[in-house]
């Protein structure tokens, strides 16, 4: 797996292009939502380096997780495991973490469908990140008031996130 500068836009754009891709796919409603929440712009990339950034990532992918030439990532392998660990600690700064997490979510969502792959991968990102997911109150209309940092809690699991 490539490495990216701590905090560098090209290590956060690989966060948002590993959340298209773990459930095996690119979707264009994905792309929309990146588009629509001007992802790579807050980021600070361009499109054509999200673009060179999916390629490197589907090709890191292809030589380093198993089943992944199949059409989709193993994330129960110990070695992706540590593969996607690697690229979540890439981020450190909190800002990020929360914002990618907003972004991630809404990527996920955006096929209306939480596959085991992207449900492991959130759950991941939450747990090395330290973040929880809370309701948002009523008097907050404020979307990263919905990621607090833990409290030495247990991540909540994903049917506790939806149901």
């Amino acid at each position: 797996m490539r490495q990216y500068r701590t905090d560098s836009p090209e290590a956060m754009a690989r966060i948002i292009a590993l959340s298209m891709l773990v459930d095996g796919g690119l979707d264009k409603t994905e792309l929309d939502v990146i588009h629509h929440h001007s992802v790579l712009e807050h980021i600070g990339v361009s499109t054509a380096t999200f673009n060179d950034i999916v390629q490197e990532l589907c090709e890191d992918m292809l030589q380093s997780m198993p089943g992944y030439h199949l059409g989709r990532i193993d994330l129960d392998d110990e070695l992706t495991e540590r593969s996607i660990d690697a690229m979540l600690t890439e981020i450190q700064d909190p800002q990020h973490r929360k914002f990618l997490l907003r972004m991630m979510l809404a990527v996920v969502d955006a096929d209306n469908y939480l596959s085991d792959s992207e449900t492991i991968l959130l759950s991941r990102a939450m747990q090395i990140w330290d973040l929880e997911l809370t309701r948002e109150t009523k008097q907050s209309h404020n979307p990263s008031d919905m990621l607090t940092q833990q409290s030495n809690a247990r991540p909540p699991s994903i049917i506790e996130m939806h149901f």
